[in-house]
């Protein structure tokens, strides 16, 4: 079922992704009131036209990351996974995980636009190949990883908890602000709810939190958790560094301290994260040549 699941993924993602690039913003931004009160400058051409100018460019963004380095991403351990590589299935998760957050998001936060079933038939996809894949993953495999004194099962576990707790106090306190002050959260425009903000506090939070304590405890179920959240935070970084430069484009104003922390922020995390990721894959064995042994009892 993975290995069907990736293949409809990839084909499907990439023709979204494509049609965000090829349909993008080209016309003056169309201001509207939202029922708030707020006025917001929508992209008003393109794709993500009923989308906010700030959106829009970051969508945009998000589908040149996907098809430059997600789909491609997803065929790799497509073949690896076919290929009997517990490597592979591992990466396959991650991979099926980093496509679940980025469609689960356009199904519910995107302005609806003709691709919205797409947007849906990638979040299922994303979502049965990740339990797919995850079930496929050779626990034994992962035990072997989770033993292996070259991958920083400590910094791992660090990593996994300051990312949780770091999520945690990025997003919390705007909302409690806004909430305890009757008004909107900042950047809302024009959604009619913070979308990324609900998604990381329910899922990734305490799925990050999870898996650095399994890792601490070199559970392997860990290290199968860890390997969605760590492609997920590598592709930070392009994706940071493209929404900036479109965003800009647009017409969006940045002070310089705007610009360069989220992005040397967000840098740092998705190259650990890659880092990371790189040595917990190098761990896990592409082919079981030994059966380790049944725990007593």
């Amino acid at each position: 079922m993975a290995a069907r699941a990736a293949g409809l993924a990839a084909v499907v993602a990439a023709g979204a992704a494509a049609t965000g690039l090829l349909r993008r913003p080209t016309g003056a931004p169309v201001p509207v009131v939202t029922p708030r009160g707020q006025t917001v400058p929508l992209a008003g051409s393109g794709l993500y036209r009923y989308d906010s100018v700030f959106t829009a460019a970051g969508n945009t963004a998000v589908d040149a990351v996907v098809l430059a380095l997600g789909v491609p991403l997803v065929i790799t351990a497509w073949q690896q996974h076919r290929a009997g590589s517990p490597r592979g299935s591992l990466l396959l998760t991650g991979a099926f995980g980093y496509l679940l957050y980025v469609y689960a998001t356009y199904a519910v936060g995107v302005a609806y636009n003709p691709l919205f079933l797409a947007y849906v038939t990638l979040t299922a996809t994303a979502l049965w190949g990740l339990a797919a894949a995850a079930a496929a993953t050779d626990r034994a495999a992962l035990a072997v990883a989770a033993a292996d004194p070259a991958v920083p099962h400590r910094a791992l576990s660090w990593f996994l908890l300051a990312a949780a707790a770091t999520t945690a106090a990025v997003w919390t306190p705007p909302l409690v602000t806004a909430l305890l002050e009757g008004r909107p959260p900042d950047l809302l425009e024009g959604a009619t709810t913070p979308v990324t903000h609900a998604l990381d506090l329910a899922v990734v939070t305490p799925a990050a939190a999870l898996a650095g304590l399994l890792v601490r405890r070199r559970d392997p179920r860990g290290y199968l958790l860890a390997a969605p959240l760590l492609v997920l935070i590598a592709m930070l970084l392009p994706t940071i560094g493209v929404s900036t430069a479109l965003q800009a484009a647009a017409g969006i104003s940045f002070t310089v301290p705007e610009v360069v922390g989220p992005v040397a922020g967000f840098g740092v995390l998705g190259l650990v994260g890659a880092g990371l990721l790189r040595r917990l894959l190098r761990a896990v064995p592409t082919r079981l040549t030994t059966t380790l042994p049944a725990p007593a009892g």
